[in-house]
């Protein structure tokens, strides 16, 4: 009870909690609730069974389908590779059976690297950007020779930004000094002679046990020439 001005007494309800409010609210929608509660399970229950049963044997299966195709590929055979030899499946019939499986994305890379080494460059470069499996080293090493495919069509800009996406992607002592080589070399054909000698020294700096690191003193010597000369 509260006293009003008048003297009179007022009824004051108290507002009702937080925790009341939403036992309400569940006990208004329970069968709402126990419905979503439903859906959401078999949903869950739905992915699970599809990994366990479809999805993971479908991927065992293109795994094994695709053997041959490897092993064609690391013998240069390409045309099998890409083909089949007509016993086996070439990796254009794995993307086409399987190309929803990691398999099937894994294909995308060899193809794309094929059409790369073949000199089919825009065909390379559509592969490779459908290569997007877990596997980091690959997908820098796509994203890398996909800068080499811009490169070879004389799009030194995007071979840069590819080359750059690729440096980004993985730090290691192999492929980061790698792309990191090509970018400057790419610098250098641009007459940008400044990132050309920043990219270089980074190498000598960060990767001095890489390949690349052996011979960069003559690279930094060459570009601090040319840019004193330009």
């Amino acid at each position: 009870m509260a006293e009003d001005k008048k003297g009179g007494n007022v009824n004051v309800e108290k507002e009702p909690s937080t925790f009341s409010k939403m036992e309400s609210f569940v006990n208004k929608n329970q069968k709402i609730l126990t419905w979503v509660l439903i859906g959401i399970t078999a949903v869950i229950l739905i992915i699970f069974l599809y990994n366990r049963f479809v999805s993971n044997p479908k991927n065992e299966e293109a795994a094994a389908s695709m053997y041959m195709a490897e092993q064609y590929y690391l013998i240069d055979s390409f045309n099998l590779a890409l083909n089949g030899d007509g016993l086996d499946l070439g990796f254009l019939d794995i993307i086409d059976q399987y190309g929803s499986t990691p398999t099937g994305k894994l294909a995308n890379y060899y193809i794309g690297m094929i059409y790369l080494r073949q000199g089919n460059y825009e065909d390379a470069i559509t592969h490779l950007k459908k290569y997007n499996g877990k596997d980091n080293i690959i997908a820098t090493m796509a994203l890398g020779s996909i800068g080499d495919a811009y490169l070879e069509l004389d799009n030194n800009e995007l071979a840069i930004k590819y080359y750059n996406k690729a440096i980004k992607n993985s730090d290691n002592n192999f492929t980061t000094p790698m792309y990191l080589h090509r970018c400057a070399m790419t610098y250098e054909m641009m007459d940008n002679y400044k990132e050309a000698i920043r990219l270089y020294k980074e190498i000598q700096e960060k990767y001095p046990r890489s390949i690349e690191a052996r011979d960069i003193d003559k690279y930094i010597a060459r570009a601090e020439t040319a840019l004193k000369n330009k």
